[in-house]
């Protein structure tokens, strides 16, 4: 029997007690939660029912960061205008994103509000151990837990060997299950983790099973799946914007659509749980400089040959260092940026002030 005293905000997965102003009376505002994000606007919950919000005229401007605005997953405080306006986004306990697509750099926001990433890639020609590795490096300052979910395990010609491989390149906090995702009881090992008042996001490639998972746990066929192409296992954006549903088991789900391209956003540490390993053992090489190619004392060309580190993994980590690298210089760059032109306004507004006076 649900508790009278719980605040239906909890169903959505809201954590804590609630802002003082939520149930006053005199307020002219109430709490809801972003679900999904459409072109004509958002769709929100309070806890009891779905209804459509527009963003507050501030959000609206092209100068605003686009992490500024409201995102799937975000509570938001909503005037009880008519249509309803979104006009505060409540502070984020975790923030999911990447990098957009292009050159400059901007974050995108994955979903906030988040307390478990499942990582999907199928046990088929989607299985790619560099990507997985990538999309943990993403999560990790997110404030969420990763977990990688294996789809497709029915077909896999050697799911324990897959599962192996994988198991030598995350950290071993990191959770990995290998599931049927059309079958209810092969997917019953992830429930624990979609209990009452959690959210969690599923995010990975297309034609991985995201959709084919989220219908099985919802007991019911609501979201569109298509096969995948035979030639490289991948499949259609079946699902083409995040939208946030709730479960039977009590649990909120973010589906969201195929990635191609999962870009750092500058913003990660190689030094974490990930690769911290590596990071430690190049603090043990005889020179502090050392390129970890043929110096003498190299600590990691030792783990390397006596296969402590595993090649491709460090492969990997050379290749997500360097990303990382140019990411922070762009981030640094577009921040510096930000900064001056905020002083040359300043200054030429002090300057007509002194030349016109102060209106």
């Amino acid at each position: 029997m649900a508790d009278p005293t719980e605040s239906p905000l909890t169903r959505i997965g809201w954590h804590g007690a609630l802002p003082p102003s939520s149930d006053d009376d005199a307020d002219d505002s109430r709490i809801a939660r972003v679900i999904a994000q459409h072109r004509a606007g958002y769709e929100l919950h309070d806890g009891v029912s779905a209804f459509n919000a527009q963003p507050a005229p501030r959000f609206l401007k092209p100068s605003l960061d686009p992490a500024e605005r409201p995102a799937v997953g975000d509570f938001v405080r909503v005037n009880r205008s008519k249509p309803p306006s979104i006009e505060q986004i409540l502070p984020r306990r975790s923030v999911l994103a990447r990098a957009a697509a292009g050159e400059r750099h901007q974050r995108q926001l994955i979903a906030t509000n988040i307390d478990t990433v499942m990582v999907i890639s199928g046990l088929d020609g989607d299985f790619n151990p560099a990507r997985i590795e990538r999309y943990l490096m993403l999560i990790e300052g997110s404030g969420a837990r990763a977990v990688v979910v294996l789809t497709k395990a029915d077909t896999a010609g050697d799911a324990d060997a897959a599962m192996a491989e994988l198991r030598g390149r995350v950290p071993v906090q990191t959770a990995i299950h290998a599931v049927n995702a059309k079958s209810a009881d092969s997917v019953s090992v992830l429930l624990p983790l979609l209990g009452p008042g959690t959210s969690t996001v599923l995010v990975g490639s297309s034609g991985v099973g995201k959709s084919t998972l989220t219908n099985t746990l919802l007991g019911e066929s609501r979201q569109a799946t298509h096969a995948v192409r035979e030639t490289d296992s991948r499949g259609r954006h079946t699902t083409t914007y995040r939208a946030l549903i709730q479960l039977p088991s009590g649990g909120c789900l973010i589906d969201t659509p195929g990635m191609r391209e999962i870009k750092l956003t500058g913003e990660e540490s190689l030094d974490g749980s990930q690769f911290g390993d590596i990071e430690e053992l190049a603090e043990d090489c005889r020179f502090g400089d050392c390129s970890h190619l043929s110096e003498p004392g190299c600590a990691v060309r030792t783990a390397l040959e006596d296969g402590r580190l595993d090649n491709d993994r460090w492969h990997n980590y050379l290749k997500l260092r360097d990303e990382l690298a140019a990411a922070a210089d762009s981030l640094e760059t577009q921040l510096r940026r930000k900064s001056e032109a905020r002083v040359m306004t300043k200054a030429l507004g002090r300057r007509l002030d002194e030349k016109y006076g102060r209106h």
